[in-house]
């Protein structure tokens, strides 16, 4: 299992003994086969919900746990529009449509497992009266949308190699009189480009690079082995190929690592920070390689690249020279449907991508 579920298991576990038994029932029921990120993000969904409950005087119960299933039963239609309505005001979601969508979409999974497939001893539903049933929730994102939103805000195929060569050497003359920050950059930019050099040239998720450790490179397949999202098998590592291009600035920071960074034995990961006050390398985090790639991108010019975009400039760059099957293949796509953003970013249509399937085969 991979370092983040790990922790988002261990952070599940202490949060599900404060709800009701109902929603640790549901939440065992699909232990199975959700990860333990995906059931996290429920419980943090739940847990809004219900302090609206209580703040709202819908039920009596003062925490949590004490909540029943005669107060989710007599819920009205108002309620639900009027939770909506919060949620679309509520200070860390203002404006937030997807985040709406996937929390009300949280609260239609649990309400339809409590009156379609949990049963009490009679054999009669948990739940009698289902409101979430009549809540439509419309798609947010279509293919075509994303891919207006991504336009102007990717490397152009010229410049995936310019970045990369900007983060090796042109950033430090760009910050030659800012001693601090020179200094920090001197130590990581062999880091930083390969890290920005596998993404470019592999289309790896962020989460997929800090999971990576040192067995997990084959360069001599030019192959990385990864916990793929939505793979269920926690002990499984797909194989996902890198360019050639990759493979220098892999070796290059690979033989500087256990050095430069003060890597203890132990250690596996493979990307390493050293947090400050401390003397040896530690696994870096999501959140510092999404920092490490804006604080280059604002001086490259590109204000709008993310770690994220780095992935889709991949996408869009390999997509014109494959199919959208080996393209969604790739990426670790679950399926072609969401891979359609880049015949969209690049202009092509669906039957263009297939014909030259058939062509190739």
């Amino acid at each position: 299992m991979n370092i983040q579920k790990i922790k988002d298991r261990q952070e599940l576990e202490q949060k599900v003994p404060r709800f009701p038994w109902y929603v640790q029932q549901f939440i065992d029921y699909k232990l199975p086969d959700l990860s333990p990120s995906t059931l996290l993000e429920y419980t943090r969904d739940y847990e809004i919900f219900f302090s609206w409950l209580m703040a709202e005087g819908l039920t009596t119960a003062q925490v949590m746990k004490n909540i029943t299933l005669q107060d989710l039963e007599v819920l009205h239609m108002e309620s639900i529009v009027n939770y909506r309505i919060f949620l679309s005001t509520f200070k860390e979601n203002t404006n937030a449509k997807v985040t709406i969508s996937r929390k009300l979409s949280s609260l239609r999974s649990i309400f339809h497992y409590l009156s379609q497939i949990a049963e009490d001893e009679q054999f009669y539903p948990l739940l009698k009266r289902n409101i979430m049933a009549k809540v439509e929730i419309k798609r947010i994102h279509k293919p075509k949308d994303t891919a207006s939103k991504l336009k102007g805000k990717l490397l152009e195929e010229y410049e995936l190699t310019a970045f990369i060569h900007y983060i090796q050497e042109g950033y430090g003359q760009d910050v030659a009189n800012n001693k601090q920050a020179l200094y920090a950059y001197e130590l990581n930019k062999q880091r930083d480009a390969c890290i920005t050099s596998l993404i470019l040239n592999s289309g790896l998720r962020v989460s997929e690079v800090v999971n990576l450790n040192m067995e997990d490179v084959d360069l001599n397949n030019k192959l990385v082995y990864v916990y793929r999202k939505g793979n269920h098998d926690e002990t499984f590592k797909a194989p996902v190929y890198f360019r050639e291009e990759a493979k220098p600035d892999l070796i290059t920071y690979m033989e500087m690592r256990p050095v430069r960074y003060s890597a203890p034995r132990k250690e596996k990961a493979l990307f390493l920070t050293i947090p400050n006050g401390q003397q040896e390398g530690k696994r870096m985090t999501k959140r510092a390689m999404q920092e490490m790639i804006i604080k280059y991108a604002k001086r490259f010019g590109k204000p709008y690249l993310t770690i994220h975009k780095l992935r889709h400039s991949f996408a869009t760059d390999y997509y014109l020279q494959n199919d959208i099957y080996k393209t969604k293949e790739q990426l670790g796509h679950a399926s072609t449907e969401t891979t359609e953003v880049y015949a969209h970013l690049t202009d092509k249509t669906m039957s263009d991508a297939i014909e030259r399937r058939i062509t190739q085969a």
